[in-house]
């Protein structure tokens, strides 16, 4: 297969989208790293972003690239190793991004609580186990993607082949039986619980900073109203990335689906759609950063004074 004139700008685009994802995590990892080293410790907050940003430049990694080698036209670039090794990256840190979302999401909503609110009590708890809580959940996901190894295979361009869907650079065997069917269902039940999760800590937080601003809007002193205390930044920050997540979940979810059953499935192959896809891990590492720009001035001086 060749590369067609339309697919080499969208190409083009996707692949340089996905270096800029990259440099961006990697950036906030080379920060954390800094800041490690230096003697410092990590906040609640940053171990959570941490493991967030890991899990998205490792996604980017094992998703786009191959899928943007894919596009191109290449094919045969991966062996049965290569592919089973990818794809089962990509699904342990698909899942890893879904739970740092939501234990972030959850852990930010407990910080803001009111003093006098019920969920104050735990702010403590999981202050003292949010690392112990992200290493458990690396371990789940590898645990719980361990059917990837056997499901994944080279590409099958046969169209005699049934239950096999493929993507381009790798095939996925799903028999029709039971026992997928429950592997399937213990998938969707884990990311639904995480997203319900997700949905209702962001909701809370809506909630709480309305509330807030009511309190605040009688006071008469100009400065006051401007000041924009870190929590309600940090708070504004994650909503911004608990949207975007949803988003590029259900376009990833609704893009698996149509290339699964439909027949038209190849339009869900193109570059817009790995974009739209993929674009959660682009853009997370830059909101974060604008989060975080005083601190990391404190390593880079060309960012400005502090």
């Amino acid at each position: 297969m060749k590369m067609t004139p339309i697919n080499l700008p969208m190409g083009i685009f996707l692949f340089s989208q996905i270096l800029m994802g990259i440099f961006g995590n990697s950036s906030i990892l080379f920060y954390y790293v800094i800041f490690i080293f230096s003697g410092k410790h990590l906040m609640p907050k940053d171990i959570i972003i941490e493991h967030l940003t890991l899990s998205n430049c490792l996604s980017l990694i094992s998703k786009g690239i191959p899928q943007t080698l894919s596009d191109f036209g290449f094919k045969n670039f991966l062996d049965d190793i290569g592919c089973k090794v990818i794809m089962y990256i990509y699904r342990v840190t698909r899942g890893m991004s879904l739970y740092a979302m939501c234990l972030l999401s959850c852990f930010q909503a407990i910080t803001i609580s009111p003093s006098n609110s019920r969920w104050i009590m735990l702010k403590h708890r999981a202050t003292k186990y949010i690392g112990s809580s992200c290493l458990v959940s690396w371990l789940v996901n590898l645990l719980l993607n361990i059917m990837t190894l056997v499901k994944v295979t080279v590409p099958t361009y046969s169209k005699n082949v049934t239950n096999t869907n493929s993507y381009g650079y790798c095939s996925w065997f799903a028999p029709s039986n039971l026992a997928t069917a429950l592997y399937m269902f213990l998938l969707c039940f884990c990311d639904g619980l995480c997203l319900s999760l997700m949905a209702c800590s962001s909701v809370s937080m809506m909630n709480i900073l309305y509330k807030h601003k009511r309190q605040v809007k009688h006071i008469h002193s100009a400065q006051h109203l401007l000041k924009v205390s870190p929590e309600d930044r940090a708070t504004q920050t994650i909503l911004i990335l608990v949207c975007t997540f949803i988003i590029s979940y259900t376009i990833s979810s609704i893009r698996v689906i149509f290339t699964t059953y439909s027949n038209v499935s190849e339009i869900w192959r193109v570059s817009v759609f790995i974009f739209l896809e993929i674009c959660f891990p682009i853009f997370c590492p830059f909101v974060l950063i604008s989060n975080i720009k005083c601190s990391f001035r404190l390593f880079l001086p060309f960012c400005g004074k502090r």
